[in-house]
C-alpha cells in the first residue's frame, strides 16, 4: 500500500484500514457460497485464537514496515514490488491481470479501485 496524508498519522490510517477491511473480508466470505468458505474462516480463526484482543478472526499480520518514499527510483521499486505480488503468488500471469491492482491503471486499463498515478 502506498499512501500519503496531510491530515492523519499514517499508523492510524493503516490501523483503521486493517480494521475496516478485516470486517468486510470476513463478511464477504460468510455471505458468499464459496467452496473454500469454511477453510478460510478456520484459518482466520486459528490465526487469532491465542491473541486476547482478537474476538473471532485475524485477517492481517501485526505491524507494518513503513518506508519513506524519498526518490522516484525508490518509489518505482516499491510500486513494482506491490504490482508483482499477485504474480509471485501465482494468482495471475501479469500484474495488470489482477483486478484489484493499480497495475491495471499503470498499464492503461481501468482497475476496480480508484488510484492516483505516481509520476
Amino acid at each position: 500500500l502506498i499512501i500519503s496524508s496531510e491530515k492523519a498519522n499514517l499508523d492510524e490510517i493503516l490501523r483503521d484500514f486493517k480494521k475496516y477491511t478485516s470486517k468486510k473480508i470476513i463478511k464477504e466470505i460468510q455471505n458468499n457460497n464459496e467452496s473454500r468458505k469454511e477453510w478460510m474462516l478456520e484459518l482466520f480463526s486459528k490465526a487469532g485464537e491465542n491473541i486476547n484482543r482478537i474476538q473471532n478472526y485475524k485477517v492481517w499480520k501485526d505491524g507494518n514496515q513503513p518506508k519513506q518514499l524519498v526518490s522516484y527510483e525508490f518509489t518505482k521499486q516499491k510500486l513494482d514490488y506491490i504490482h508483482f505480488n499477485p504474480v509471485e503468488a501465482e494468482l495471475v500471469e501479469n500484474p495488470e491481470d489482477y483486478l484489484y491492482s493499480s497495475a491495471r491503471d499503470y498499464s492503461g486499463k481501468k482497475g476496480l479501485i480508484n488510484v492516483t498515478i505516481i509520476d
